[in-house]
């Protein structure tokens, strides 16, 4: 079972969240268009904000901080489970990963800096950038 330490969990989904992320978006630029811009802007969001969209809530799953519902339950927390006395190398590599980093970006940064590639390398490989992705679908959009 999975908690938090006030016993209270809200399961919330990616694909629903996204969804309302894009309506806004399609709501903002159709405005700003002074027309509906329709299923154009809501193909936007998705190109340009998905993946940003959802590696920062990927991270949230893994921090225990929101448990999103198409992820892994095992994940679910896992970095306070797994990474002890690594918080400031695990925050940094973290930082990149919201940003879009991808493993070669990381190991390439830490090398440049000298820190301690093996660590980074054993986090890397936890993460599992590569097998964690999540392609949108939600409305009439959908990806695979």
């Amino acid at each position: 079972m999975i908690g938090t330490p006030d016993g209270c969990l809200t399961r919330a989904s990616l694909y629903v969240e996204g969804e309302k992320e894009a309506l806004k978006h399609k709501w903002i630029e159709s405005e700003k268009a002074g027309r509906d811009l329709g299923e154009e802007a809501i193909r936007q969001w998705v190109n340009k904000h998905w993946w940003g969209y959802f590696r920062h809530r990927w991270v949230e799953h893994l921090q225990g901080k929101r448990f999103w519902i198409e992820l892994s339950e095992q994940d679910f927390g896992l970095l306070q489970r797994e990474f002890q006395g690594q918080e400031l190398l695990l925050d940094l590599i973290l930082d990149r990963v919201k940003c879009g980093w991808e493993n070669l970006n990381i190991i390439w940064w830490a090398q440049e800096w000298g820190l301690p590639c093996d660590q980074v390398i054993r986090i890397l490989e936890r993460l599992d950038i590569n097998g964690r992705r999540l392609a949108y679908q939600f409305g009439s959009q959908s990806s695979r």
